[in-house]
């Protein structure tokens, strides 16, 4: 098994190296065509839609600037903003910003995804305030650095899970009536540990 793993380790970096290098240009060429003709043809007026984004104050979110400039790109495109996430005064800042920026209007609604009555209280509140939802970006997540024999406690991944996978079906089962009225967008963000898992990176499902 040694042998298996010393031989893994010297030949899968370099085939994925080569392999990434030779259908990586393809498929970039691919995905900027497929982008520019929904740019021409494609007709994405978001003035008025009602976007729920959830985690955009931690994890990813502001302290690496990608949900947070989500929620930005969305408010400069005029679109109404429910912003959900644990820390009240990081995600007050963002909304500040969302509003500066051009959002019609901009609630904060604190809480946690891993629990299920915080996401359901999420969507009833953007409903209460707006009158419906257009889109759902289930962009919250976690992440776990260390071996996984390393790990004294295997109990602490479900928060992990709790978190990464069933705070996006949570907030994504209510608020499907809604989208379904709507016709609306559900967004799934994932890490790119879930495509090309990292050494340490313990157990990602986002």
């Amino acid at each position: 098994m040694e042998l298996i793993h010393m031989f893994l380790n010297l030949v899968a970096p370099p085939i994925i190296f080569f392999s990434l290098c030779f259908f990586l240009p393809p498929f970039l060429c691919f995905k900027f065509f497929i982008s520019l003709l929904n740019s021409i043809f494609a007709t994405n007026d978001l003035t008025g839609k009602v976007v729920i984004i959830t985690g955009d104050s931690s994890g990813i979110g502001e302290i690496i600037n990608f949900p947070a400039h989500l929620a930005y790109e969305y408010a400069s495109r005029g679109a109404c903003l429910a912003l959900c996430a644990r820390r009240e005064k990081s995600l007050e800042d963002v909304a500040e910003i969302a509003r500066e920026i051009g959002s019609p209007d901009v609630i904060t609604v604190r809480g946690d995804v891993s629990k299920v009555n915080d996401c359901r209280n999420l969507v009833e509140e953007t409903v209460s305030h707006f009158g419906r939802v257009d889109h759902l970006m289930n962009n919250a997540g976690l992440s776990a650095v260390c071996m996984f024999e390393d790990s004294d406690n295997i109990t602490n991944c479900k928060h992990l899970m709790d978190t990464n996978f069933w705070g996006s079906v949570y907030t994504t089962r209510f608020a499907v009536p809604h989208l379904r009225n709507s016709k609306g967008n559900i967004v799934a963000l994932a890490s790119v540990d879930a495509w090309l898992p990292m050494p340490t990176q313990l157990l990602q499902c986002n």
